[in-house]
């Protein structure tokens, strides 16, 4: 059967503890919490519907373009599928804690958002004082919006930055947490994205698991070079065309 990427944030699994975890403090807050001006139960609604939109589009589109490289590299995929086979063989089923094993597979994800950040744009800064960055002088007051689509794939940081090779994180620091400016795909300072984590972990459980369980392939006779890679703009920024790819069952689903 055919798979479409474009509706796997269907399969997403998100945590029911974690979920309960932050409503009981979210009403503890409402309830004790003193705050000026109080907060409501639409507040509450608000950052729970935000965590997930923000949460779920971004991961699903992360996952379609990761599983659409790993399409075009299959020798990336089959070190990738290694990778977590090797690592959860005798598990039978991938829970959350096993993926801080997987080291590989954060490299994939890591040059994925290097390569298509789901939100190419970040959201715009106001400068609080007149500066000068390389050369231009920046007057107090400018709207400022970083491109990490362009910083992803500068010359100066990266070596061939077109061309998707996850390998280039093995033994570099690089994390998501915007410590180097190279590669903030979350954003960096006090402001950058306040749920990275709930967002990784919301891309890497899945793929963990479709990679574990299923053999991939291209329907029709399709070969990897003919993928439409072209982008499309949107709220994010995902693949110009649906990716179908044919799932060949290599593991037993376990039985709940």
């Amino acid at each position: 059967m055919h798979l479409w990427l474009g509706e796997l944030s269907m399969i997403i699994v998100s945590s029911p503890r974690f979920a309960k975890e932050i409503i009981d403090v979210l009403l503890r807050i409402q309830q004790y919490g003193g705050l000026d001006p109080p907060i409501t139960s639409d507040n509450i609604k608000a950052i729970i519907l935000d965590m997930f939109f923000g949460g779920t589009d971004t991961s699903s589109t992360v996952m379609d373009w990761v599983m659409a490289e790993l399409m075009r590299s299959p020798r990336a995929m089959e070190k990738v599928q290694r990778e977590v086979r090797m690592a959860l063989k005798e598990k039978g089923k991938i829970e959350e804690r096993d993926i801080g094993e997987l080291s590989y597979l954060k490299s994939v994800v890591k040059e994925t958002l290097r390569l298509h950040p789901p939100l190419p744009l970040l959201l715009p800064r106001q400068c609080r004082a007149k500066c000068e960055i390389a050369g231009y002088e920046i007057p107090i007051g400018t709207r400022v919006i970083i491109n990490v689509w362009a910083v992803g794939r500068g010359t100066e940081h990266w070596d061939d930055p077109e061309t998707f090779k996850p390998e280039r994180f093995d033994g570099r620091p690089y994390d998501f947490k915007g410590t180097n400016f190279e590669f903030i795909p979350f954003g960096a300072g006090r402001r950058m994205c306040p749920g990275i984590s709930f967002g990784v972990a919301n891309a890497l459980l899945p793929l963990a698991q479709l990679l574990y369980y299923f053999n991939w392939k291209l329907p029709s006779g399709m070969k990897p070079e003919d993928l439409d890679m072209m982008e499309t703009f949107g709220a994010t920024v995902g693949r110009r065309s649906s990716l179908c790819l044919v799932p060949i069952p290599c593991i037993p689903l376990p039985v709940e």
